[in-house]
């Protein structure tokens, strides 16, 4: 299982600028995957791409074998809750909801939330949040809310997880928080992690680092 794209590309606007230029790349099963490059070299445009939350002009995408452009927007929708967790650099939590509740947003969409409680609880608990996890998100640090955020990310159990600079709202001690969740969840889950992140000392957490330049990987 794993994730490959083929002569992806990506324009915006009029006249089209591209972004991604024929881009082949190849994500293994069970990589943690650091995407590097200066500002505007289309790194979240190409996590957008990887994640199906945007979609390519032109080229294949194929994820766990399946040609993504071939899906139905039904289709698209089931495998993306059920295969994909998303982590942002603002954390997107309902203010209105306590912890637990934000967690078990995903699961709530499938109408699973019951039976996903308990595993809700646990991650809480993983993260160092057991005594939290009924505040709402408004009265929880900027590193609790964001660890919250991947608990949410991680409810439906999903084999790819993709981070768009996670740490980039945090401060040291937070980020290497983040960081080391990330690492464990792609250790002993064995769960795929691709993420954007501008920090080499965060990148080298990772097990590979696709640098990227003017739309294209370079090394």
């Amino acid at each position: 299982m794993s994730i490959v794209t083929t002569q992806l590309r990506k324009s915006f606007g009029t006249p089209p600028t591209e972004v991604i230029k024929g881009l082949d790349l190849t994500i293994e099963d069970g990589e943690f995957a650091a995407i590097l490059g200066r500002s505007g070299c289309g790194k979240s445009t190409l996590l957008y791409l990887l994640s199906t939350l945007d979609q390519a002009t032109s080229g294949s995408l194929r994820v766990d074998g399946k040609e993504i452009n071939a899906l139905t927007q039904a289709e698209l929708h089931r495998f993306r809750n059920q295969s994909m967790g998303f982590i942002f650099q603002f954390h997107y939590l309902l203010p209105e909801l306590t912890a637990l509740e934000n967690v078990l947003m995903p699961a709530m969409k499938t109408k699973t939330h019951l039976a996903k409680t308990s595993f809700a609880k646990e991650l809480l608990g993983r993260f160092g949040l057991a005594d939290k996890m009924d505040r709402l998100s408004t009265q929880l640090s900027g590193g609790e809310q964001q660890r919250v955020a991947i608990a949410r990310a991680l409810i439906m159990r999903p084999r790819y997880l993709f981070a768009d600079e996670p740490t980039g709202n945090l401060d040291s001690a937070n980020g290497d928080v983040v960081m080391n969740i990330l690492s464990t969840i792609n250790r002993d889950d064995k769960t795929t992690i691709i993420m954007v992140t501008h920090d080499p000392d965060y990148a080298a957490m990772a097990t590979r680092k696709v640098h990227m330049a003017d739309g294209l990987i370079v090394t």
